[in-house]
């Protein structure tokens, strides 16, 4: 009995954490559901961001392995790309002791807006990929910037890194949004795992629960990643428009409540 109770308790979060699942797969931005989510659920909140990290990084490793099947990167590339946002996101988190969280969220602020009007004004945005129009090196040059500077704001902030991977993979190197997804989920999976490296080494991880939600995680990352695959940038450009204005809505509240 108790046990059924146990998991009668956790169903509503297991649902929310696939529900996030799904969405982070085709768009990003899954936090904005799964931490109130585990917050709701009673977490500590000093346990929540490192079981979120074990959670959304057993999802994203489905998502990313099943992007990446298809989207077909160099390995070359892929490592140095990996690389780079290793290094951005532990610069990122040293630099949260340095400058002020309050005057990233007031950058966020003003940046998001011109990127909702962008996705709705270029309706053939990330459709087609013309990342061939580049020399290698300056394609590499491009994504390698791109990766350390988002990389960097996981560490120093976080929410939306793996959208903003998806736009900029998209507008500056040419990708479609079906292979820039696919880029932005195994740099989100590699900031991911040094965090949480961190939080289990400082023991602010439910693992029972972490591990028990990951497997959520994953249903909802596999099911997002096949709709993703199918339907392509005709359905990850609307739900990036959602996520961006879900991430407007969501600082917007933090900064005046």
């Amino acid at each position: 009995m108790p046990l059924l109770h146990a998991l009668q308790a956790c169903l509503p979060l297991a649902l929310l954490v696939f529900l996030a699942g799904f969405v982070d797969a085709i768009a990003g931005g899954g936090g904005l559901i799964t931490l109130p989510a585990y917050l709701a659920h009673g977490l500590s909140p000093l346990m929540l961001l490192g079981t979120n990290k074990l959670s959304s990084s057993m999802g994203t490793l489905v998502a990313a392995a099943k992007f990446l099947k298809e989207a077909r990167f160099k390995a070359d590339f892929l490592f140095i790309m990996i690389v780079l946002a290793a290094a951005g996101a532990l610069l990122g988190a040293r630099a949260i002791t340095l400058v002020r969280p309050e005057t990233i969220r007031w950058l966020l602020v003003v940046t998001l807006p011109p990127v909702a009007v962008f996705l709705v004004a270029r309706r053939n945005f990330g459709l087609a990929d013309t990342s061939a129009a580049y020399a290698g090196s300056a394609l590499l040059l491009r994504a390698g910037l791109a990766a350390f500077c988002i990389s960097f704001y996981d560490g120093l902030l976080g929410p939306g890194t793996g959208t903003f991977f998806a736009l900029v993979f998209a507008r500056f190197c040419g990708f479609d949004l079906l292979r820039s997804t696919a880029l932005a989920k195994v740099l989100n999976l590699t900031s991911n795992l040094a965090a949480l490296a961190a939080f289990l080494y400082f023991g602010r991880v439910n693992i029972a629960l972490g591990l028990a939600m990951g497997l959520a995680g994953m249903a909802g990352n596999y099911a997002g990643s096949h709709i993703a695959l199918k339907k392509g940038a005709w359905i990850i450009r609307p739900m990036l428009l959602v996520i961006c204005a879900s991430l407007l809505v969501k600082i917007a509240w933090d900064m005046f409540r």
